[in-house]
């Protein structure tokens, strides 16, 4: 059958469109409170490197439940897991909306971060399942662009609601599209593979909680206090003491969380690689950009927005080109292509950082956007298609871990930065540049780490 002839089900589309909408309700909120983030401060007399926890929780917690997606798959049916995960959402959209504290907002934030945990792997498992394999490279950038279209609206959303209605009505209008998820879901989901009885393993799933919560944590809190603190040291060293007893012991035991052997496959752990680090400057630069319009350009959370929203719209349009492409030439071409656009972005920001005004962010972070597009879904369909299909939802399992956890550390790591540019002199506009400034030097090293993984990794056709 000719390729243009292969047709996707309805039943599959609505069931990616389903679970595509609640990781879209998981980042239109993280893109919208950003904006938001110089009105929490001050609602609630909070500082910077707090206030990031409003992300740093969410995707946390999503990092903590992803590991657990390949039992899930196998243990439970797919429609209940979605059902739950909904559910979930709701709960902490609604806690959020009505939190009289800053303390309560996280915990809604935190439920959140447990339904888009238990949704967000849904969404590639259907497509690598369900989806025919000349159509998995477009239906992989369709579900991106889902989630791709939340920071393109998100930040002018978020500023539209604050300026007028307030930042909680952000949670409230999410209910309406977490509705629509449900109602998709339940009519799309179909079980496509056999459930069976699964061991879970506690110890593993306690140090993945130590070693996520200890580094980012540890990161967190690097500007306000000492390197030998035990909130910063402690928690870092907490950290990374799990991590490797984790490794350890998802190497000995015969039916892993988190099966870390597949990092034998070299060229799978290459894309792994360039996956980890765009995610990094991704939500870096969700956290930078706001902050430096509103508190360098002083403008308002508004106009911050409606300065970052062409970019996102670029991004979400060149997921579904890059799944097109991938599709007819293969992955080198889209993710090279894509990786030498985030370069040079990065690298003219790191330049002009120090003044840079509305118009130039605005241009340039759309040429960083069209990048980060057209590799991101092309670069997950790469990886799982390096590993045999029995593997490919351990795959998919490691990615989507390591996407949120990379997403928290970015977005602390950079909010260290730039709190410690404020030490001493407030959130003044030039401390703030500064900060900024620094924090795109270790972006820019990231990128060209990019580019070189994807060089000697990514292959010329699929498997």
């Amino acid at each position: 059958m000719a390729k243009d002839n292969v047709k996707i089900p309805a039943r599959v589309i609505a069931a990616v469109v389903a679970t595509g909408l609640l990781s879209f309700c998981g980042v239109i909120v993280e893109t919208a409170m950003n904006v938001s983030f110089p009105k929490l401060m001050a609602e609630f007399n909070v500082t910077t490197n707090v206030v990031q926890w409003m992300t740093s929780i969410y995707l946390l917690i999503v990092a903590i439940i992803v590991p657990l997606s390949a039992l899930l798959k196998r243990a439970f049916r797919t429609k209940p897991l979605f059902l739950t995960a909904v559910t979930f959402f709701i709960v902490g959209a609604v806690t959020d909306a009505l939190a009289p504290s800053f303390p309560l907002l996280l915990l809604g934030r935190l439920i959140q971060g447990i339904g888009t945990g238990i949704s967000l792997p849904l969404t590639f498992n259907i497509i690598m399942e369900q989806v025919p394999r000349q159509r998995i490279g477009l239906m992989m950038g369709f579900g991106n662009l889902i989630t791709g279209i939340a920071p393109a609206i998100g930040p002018t959303f978020g500023g539209i609601i604050v300026s007028s209605l307030g930042w909680r009505w952000i949670f409230y209008t999410l209910l309406p599209v977490l509705i629509v998820a449900l109602l998709l879901g339940s009519w799309g989901i179909q079980q496509k593979s056999a459930t069976t009885r699964q061991h879970f393993d506690v110890l593993s799933c306690l140090l993945i909680a130590v070693m996520f919560t200890g580094l980012v944590y540890g990161f967190s809190n690097l500007a306000a206090l000492p390197l030998l603190s035990w909130q910063v040291g402690g928690a870092i060293l907490a950290g990374l003491v799990a991590m490797g007893l984790l490794s350890w012991r998802s190497l000995v035991i015969t039916t892993p969380i988190l099966d870390l052997h597949l990092l034998a496959n070299h060229r799978f752990a290459g894309h792994v690689l360039i996956f980890f680090l765009t995610q990094m400057c991704s939500l870096g630069f969700a956290f930078l950009l706001p902050n430096y319009i509103q508190l360098v350009n002083h403008n308002t959370a508004l106009v911050a927005g409606l300065v970052v929203m062409p970019a996102g719209f670029c991004g979400a349009i060149l997921a579904p080109i890059g799944g097109r492409l991938l599709d007819t030439y293969g992955p080198k071409k889209p993710i090279l292509a894509g990786a030498l656009l985030m370069t040079v972005a990065i690298l003219v920001f790191t330049t002009c950082s120090r003044a840079m005004g509305n118009l130039t962010i605005m241009i340039v972070y759309m040429f960083y956007m069209a990048g980060m597009g057209s590799l991101m879904g092309t670069i997950m369909t790469s990886a799982l298609a390096s590993l045999p299909r029995d593997k490919q939802a351990q795959g998919n399992a490691i990615l989507n871990t390591l996407q949120q956890f990379a997403g928290s550390m970015g977005t602390s790591l950079v909010a260290m930065i730039v709190a410690k540019s404020q030490v001493g002199v407030g959130k003044s506009a030039a401390a703030t540049a500064l900060g900024t400034q620094h924090a795109f030097v270790l972006m820019f090293v990231f990128a060209f780490i990019i580019a070189g993984t994807a060089i000697r990794f990514v292959p010329r056709q699929l498997k």
